[in-house]
C-alpha cells in the first residue's frame, strides 16, 4: 500500500467483528476520499519509530502502520476495489494547517495532543505516552534525581524539558543547567561527561541512546515528568472519520495487535540500521490500550 513499507498484517477491528462505520454525508473527508478514490497522509522525515525515512529514504514506521490499518477500513467501508495513497512529507511547522486546509486527510506522525492544540485539529485515541526524563551513564552510579545534585546536566535550548529542568532546580535542585544549540550537542556533553545527566522527551533519548556505539552504557533515572499522549491527527469536528480511526486503534488494542506492533517498533531492531530502542511499553500507555482514550489528562 505505501511505496517501501514492510507490511505487518495483524488481526484488527474487522477480524474481531466489529461494526463497521458506514460512511456518510456526515463525513466530509470519508466524502472526499471516495470520491477522489484516494488518500493523503502526513508523515515525518525524521520521528523514529513512529514516522521517517527508512531503506530507499521511503517512509515507514509504526504510525505508518497504525494507518495502514486505518486505509484498509477506509477502503472496506467505502466498498472501493482501489483506493490510491498519497504520501505528503510534513514538518512541525505545517502539519497542522496542512490537516486543516484538507491537503493530508491524516497525519501519521508523532504529534502530540494538548488542549491548545484540540481547539485546532482532533486526535485519535492515544498510540503512546511520552514524559520528560533523565539520561544518564550508567558508569556514574546514579540512582534518582537526587543524585544529581551538585552536578552539570543538560538540556536542549529551546526544548519544552529546560522549563522542566529549571522548574526542579527551583524546588531544592542543586544541579548546574548547561544548553545543547541541539539534541546532538546535548547528548554529545552527555557522552563526553561533561554532563551527569541529560534530560527530553524520553522516546526522543531512547533514540539518540540507541544510535551510539555502546547503548547499555546509558540508562534512564526513574522519575518522570508530564505525562503527554500522542494521537494520529485528523481534521478537527468530522465526528464519523475520528469515529472510523478510533475503531480501528480499539480493535487493535483490544486483540493484542497494538502490543504486538509496539513490540516490532519499540523492542526490536528496525530499519534502516537494525537499531533497537529497547523501550518496553510505558505503564502510562499500557493503561491507555486496556482503556482507550484521546484525552489529554492522566
Amino acid at each position: 500500500m505505501f511505496p517501501g513499507r514492510v507490511f505487518t498484517r495483524v488481526s484488527c477491528a474487522l477480524a474481531l467483528g466489529l461494526t463497521a462505520t458506514e460512511a456518510s454525508a456526515d463525513s466530509s473527508t470519508l466524502a472526499k476520499i471516495k470520491q477522489a478514490g484516494s488518500v493523503t497522509l502526513g508523515y515525518r522525515e525524521a520521528s523514529v519509530p513512529f514516522s521517517y525515512l527508512g531503506k530507499d529514504q521511503k517512509p515507514t514506521g509504526f504510525s505508518l502502520d497504525l494507518c495502514a490499518e486505518v486505509i484498509d477500513r477506509i477502503k472496506a467501508d467505502l466498498k472501493l476495489d482501489k483506493l490510491d495513497v498519497k504520501l505528503q512529507p510534513v514538518d512541525s511547522s505545517n502539519r497542522i494547517p496542512l490537516i486543516q486546509n484538507g491537503t493530508i486527510d491524516m497525519e501519521c506522525g508523532a504529534t502530540s495532543s494538548s488542549a491548545a492544540r484540540l481547539k485546532q485539529v482532533s486526535f485519535t485515541v492515544a498510540i503512546f505516552v511520552s514524559s520528560a526524563r533523565w539520561l544518564t551513564k550508567v558508569s556514574l552510579g546514579i540512582q534518582d534525581v537526587k543524585g544529581l545534585d551538585g552536578k552539570a546536566v543538560v538540556v536542549t535550548q529551546g526544548s519544552n524539558a529546560t522549563n522542566f529542568a529549571f522548574g526542579i532546580k527551583g524546588k531544592g535542585g542543586t544541579f548546574n543547567i548547561m544548553q545543547g544549540k541541539d539534541h546532538g550537542e546535548s547528548m554529545l556533553t552527555l557522552q563526553s561527561g561533561r554532563a551527569a545527566a541529560f534530560m527530553e522527551d524520553d522516546i526522543l533519548l531512547a533514540s539518540l541512546k540507541a544510535r551510539t556505539p555502546d547503548p547499555a552504557a546509558f540508562a534512564f533515572l526513574p522519575e518522570t515528568y508530564a505525562l503527554v499522549p500522542y494521537g494520529l491527527m485528523l481534521p478537527k469536528g468530522d465526528a464519523e472519520f475520528k469515529a472510523l480511526a478510533d475503531g480501528v486503534l480499539k480493535g487493535m488494542m483490544a486483540s493484542g495487535a497494538f502490543t504486538k506492533l509496539y513490540a516490532k517498533w519499540f523492542e526490536s531492531p528496525i530499519p534502516p540500521n537494525g537499531d533497537n530502542l529497547n523501550f518496553p511499553m510505558p505503564d502510562a500507555l499500557k493503561e491507555r490500550v486496556a482503556h482507550p482514550s484521546d484525552s489529554v489528562d492522566f
